[in-house]
């Protein structure tokens, strides 16, 4: 799943234009793993406890967050996303929710607290706070009702 939706994130980022018949497949596939987000984000809150670093929900998490980010930073597919219900305030709630998960164990969600002894960890989860940052963000651009919301 992971590797699909890198693959995803891939064809996302390639500048050709699309025709109407691809941005009716990419609306629905916007559709479809902003859903997905919905119901899994909450499950990278489960690598606060250094048991499951590993765990394939919170990396598929993860990962549709980085799809969602492409696809809200083309403004083909933004004006869609903006629209849909509940994505705005899933990625607030998360983001809250990692925040505070990121006070109360080993902050896992940022750069700035994954070093140890000049090593970096490569976390999977480093940068998700950014990531939903960014969301938030291209969710509310150019859109007074989602800025209102924030």
């Amino acid at each position: 799943r992971v590797i699909l939706l890198e693959l995803m994130m891939a064809k996302e980022r390639e500048e050709n234009l699309a025709t109407s018949e691809e941005m009716n497949v990419l609306s629905r596939n916007a559709d479809f793993l902003a859903g997905c987000f919905q119901e899994q984000c909450e499950a990278v809150l489960k690598l606060t406890s250094g048991a499951d670093a590993d765990d394939e929900e919170a990396l598929v998490a993860i990962r549709l967050l980085d799809v969602l980010c492409e696809m809200t930073s083309n403004n083909g597919q933004l004006e869609h996303l903006q629209a849909l219900p509940g994505l705005l305030e899933t990625a607030i709630d998360t983001l809250r929710l990692t925040h505070l998960a990121g006070k109360q164990a080993v902050n896992i969600f940022t750069t700035t607290h994954a070093m140890t002894e000049q090593e970096e960890i490569s976390h999977p989860a480093v940068g998700f706070k950014s990531h939903l940052i960014r969301l938030i963000g291209n969710l509310c651009y150019k859109n007074k009702e989602n800025q209102d919301r924030v």
